[in-house]
């Protein structure tokens, strides 16, 4: 499965919090150098951990996203199960380490 782009809060409903299983939602911009080195390591992710959908959300696209997830730092990686967040992580480090601190 690919990595979704998440254009809208009614597709982050959809997508996230009305998903079955875990999704993993990186919260990023465009701007942010740390944000750009983690694309790569989230496609490896998606690839590595087929039962996890992997989201990103541009927080300058959906302010009212990250100020909903008090997301002040990124990038912000929230893992949610049944809609709830259960894991959060920040900062741009290695697969390994990411999938880690998430438990998966």
């Amino acid at each position: 499965m690919a990595v979704l782009h998440i254009e809208d809060a009614a597709e982050f409903a959809a997508e996230v919090l009305d998903a079955e299983g875990k999704v993993l939602v990186d919260f990023w911009a465009s701007w942010c150098g740390p944000c750009m080195m983690m694309a790569p390591v989230l496609e490896a992710l998606d690839k590595a951990y087929p039962a996890v959908t992997v989201a990103k959300v541009n927080v300058d696209e959906l302010g009212e996203l990250a100020m909903q997830y008090s997301i002040d730092s990124i990038p912000a990686f929230l893992l949610f199960e049944g809609g709830k967040v259960t894991k959060r992580a920040i900062g741009a480090m290695p697969m390994e380490t990411l999938a880690a601190k998430l438990g998966l």
